[in-house]
């Protein structure tokens, strides 16, 4: 079982363990043991049994459908969800809870908070991320998209790509330049508007996989009322680093422990194939564990941190670069173990597309592992590439001089 953590609410992980004693069946064998037809249905109404719990967002006021505790309850939730074999909530969650929710906490208005947050628990409201754009990727200052203020609505021009889950989401958080005579990090704001409304084109992009999970999003005089800015005008930048603080502070403790599922899955194909008997395949998975413990206790000092004093600092970056190169070093081991069967994309794929940690599913098919393996090379990619995150830690953390701007 689960050690207990510092700081964790006495009792609370008690609570949890028997809700899910007695919500799940006897022989429940994990969401990945479900037919694929059925899965998606489980998590939907598991996430309401959750959500009804306030275990979907344990940080949150209790007005708002959270529980009020602390950030390492947040884990406790994690750990014995995780173990138990079930999602704490579905992957739309990563945006409207983990990052826009936490935002909204942080900088929104009392109204937007008992307006937006009590929907996002209900799955009323189903958001996006409208932050990158075509030129506007790891240099995000340099977004072109608009919004000028008529008539008490902001009216938004331009365009977003790679937003994921913009077709199933019906509102979107979006950074728009409002003051285009401003430096870089200045006149940008956040705004919060509706994707169900004239003015906006969705299009979803299909990857080699069949999958369709990421979009662009065109606005052609899009509107959103006056007040649906978060923080301030012309402080976007400000609030948008806030959100990322959020997500990496969250993600460096709970990684880990969804990262494990993927290793022991690993560790069981190699068994399956034989070839835990290759003395270069060995060598690699005890490299492997051994990154995967060093991430934990990484992820752990810097929760530690963000709980004592709310900072993160170059180390979220370092926790950003290791999980994402971790992850490709891993998931070729199971490639080169398949061999040529990791070729046929065959069988179900995970419910998230950037894990495949469903626990209980079957290694029959090789589906899973082709999700694994593309999108472990994207994960060096999405949320700041490796290259950006090694310039941070390069300058910020070692001292090393700013490299030059071109041109």
């Amino acid at each position: 079982m689960t050690n207990t953590r510092p700081g964790e609410t006495p009792g609370f992980r008690d609570e949890v363990r028997e809700f899910l004693r007695t919500e799940l069946p006897a022989d429940w064998r994990g969401v990945g043991a479900l037919p694929a037809s059925q899965r998606e249905e489980f998590v939907a109404s598991w996430r309401k049994r959750a959500g009804a719990r306030g275990y979907l967002a344990v940080t949150w006021p209790e007005q708002y459908g959270g529980r009020g505790l602390g950030k390492v309850d947040h884990l406790v939730v994690v750990e014995e969800f995780s173990h138990a074999k079930v999602p704490v909530g579905t992957p739309g969650d990563t945006v409207s809870i983990k990052m826009l929710g936490s935002t909204i906490n942080k900088w929104g208005t009392a109204a937007q908070k008992a307006h937006i947050l009590p929907r996002i628990i209900s799955g009323e409201d189903v958001w996006c991320q409208g932050y990158s754009e075509p030129e506007s990727g790891s240099d995000l200052s340099s977004l072109r998209t608009r919004a000028v203020l008529r008539d008490d609505e902001w009216h938004i021009d331009g365009q977003k790509i790679w937003t994921s889950n913009a077709d199933n989401a019906n509102w979107m958080f979006l950074l728009a330049r409002t003051d285009p005579d401003a430096a870089r990090t200045k006149g940008i704001t956040m705004l919060v508007m509706p994707t169900t409304q004239p003015g906006v084109e969705i299009r979803p992009i299909t990857m080699l996989s069949g999958g369709r999970d990421f979009c662009e999003v065109f606005f052609t005089d899009a509107r959103t009322p006056a007040d649906n800015v978060v923080g301030t005008v012309n402080d976007g930048w400000t609030v948008a680093n806030s959100l990322l603080t959020h997500e990496r502070g969250e993600e460096a403790a709970v990684n880990p422990i969804l990262f494990a599922h993927e290793f022991d899955r690993v560790l069981t194909l190699v068994r399956e194939r034989g070839a835990d008997r290759d003395p270069a395949i060995r060598a690699r998975l005890a490299r492997s564990y051994a990154e995967l413990s060093a991430m934990k206790a990484m992820g752990d000092r810097i929760l530690d941190s963000y709980i004592r004093d709310g900072s993160l600092g170059p180390a979220a970056s370092v926790s950003k670069l290791y999980w994402s190169e971790y992850h490709q070093r891993l998931s070729s081991i199971a490639v080169d173990v398949l061999g040529s069967d990791a070729l046929y994309w065959e069988g179900d794929q995970p419910i998230r597309w950037f894990r495949a940690d469903d626990p209980g599913a079957p290694n029959s098919s090789a589906s899973w592992l082709a999700v694994h393996l593309q999108n472990s090379l994207a994960g060096t990619v999405y949320a700041g590439t490796s290259e950006i995150q090694r310039n941070i830690i390069a300058e910020r953390a070692l001292g090393l001089p700013r490299e030059p701007r071109q041109g």
